[in-house]
């Protein structure tokens, strides 16, 4: 099995649920969730749509060939992929707090001329550290402002525009977006422009780590205020205590 059809024969697979907890993640009835394989960030997962009629396998080879299908059920696909990425990043937040005590920014997009066969929806923490990210394609594809990376809320907008701005959207042709993979490295927070993958790769991680100190420093002032707004309830006392037709008074106002 070649590394371009490994994604299709995961959804064409009778029971899906049986593949090893190294690559499923979650499985549900419309779509499925496994680990990246060449991971470009601390968490980065692949979200699949299951093969379900009307459409064929062909239908789903990537966001191209699905737009091409009726709206109306296109835009269902991706609104599976949505919902299933939402959990997806639930869970991933969750295990943020878990592991590293803080949150930090998801993104959820397609590359519009993937490498894989069957459309997948990348679900990728935004830290971009990894072993996995080697070289200028590898970052620019998934560089949130640079145009190759098109992230789920922007083609779902898609359906909302003109009709000939849906088409003209929808063509995804590879000659308008593979020159964005030559793009020269830039930072995607701060726009440094960088010369070369391991310099830009040592930028990302003190990025991180600055964001991490940060946002950790944040979440304990929080902490410490809401802590130091706490009021401790007087005790009453006998000349606190008083009677007004059967009812005690607590020094509030009520009775």
């Amino acid at each position: 099995m070649s590394n371009l059809t490994v994604l299709r024969s995961y959804v064409q697979m009778s029971k899906p649920e049986s593949l090893p907890p190294a690559i499923l993640f979650n499985c549900s009835e419309t779509c499925l969730t496994v680990f990246d394989a060449f991971p470009k960030a601390i968490f980065h997962f692949l979200v699949l749509p299951r093969v379900r009629p009307p459409l064929r396998v062909s239908d789903l080879t990537d966001l191209r060939s699905l737009l091409k299908r009726e709206r109306k059920t296109a835009k269902a696909v991706l609104q599976d992929l949505s919902d299933e990425a939402d959990n997806v990043k639930n869970m991933i937040q969750e295990e943020m707090l878990s592991r590293y005590g803080f949150q930090w920014q998801i993104w959820m997009g397609f590359h519009p001329a993937p490498s894989m066969e069957h459309l997948h929806l990348h679900v990728i923490s935004s830290d971009l550290c990894s072993p996995k990210l080697k070289n200028k394609k590898h970052y620019n594809s998934f560089h949130p402002k640079l145009g190759f990376f098109l992230h789920l809320s922007d083609v779902l907008s898609w359906f909302d525009a003109d009709p000939s701005y849906f088409e003209m959207m929808s063509r995804l042709r590879k000659k308008d977006y593979e020159p964005l993979l030559k793009e020269d490295l830039t930072c995607w927070r701060c726009e440094r422009a960088v010369k070369n993958m391991p310099t830009l790769k040592e930028h990302l991680q003190e990025e991180w780590d600055n964001e991490r100190r940060k946002e950790k420093a944040r979440i304990a002032k929080k902490k410490a205020s809401l802590k130091n707004r706490e009021v401790p309830q007087p005790s009453s006392s006998p000349s606190q205590e008083q009677t007004d037709e059967g009812q005690s008074y607590d020094g509030s106002g009520k009775s």
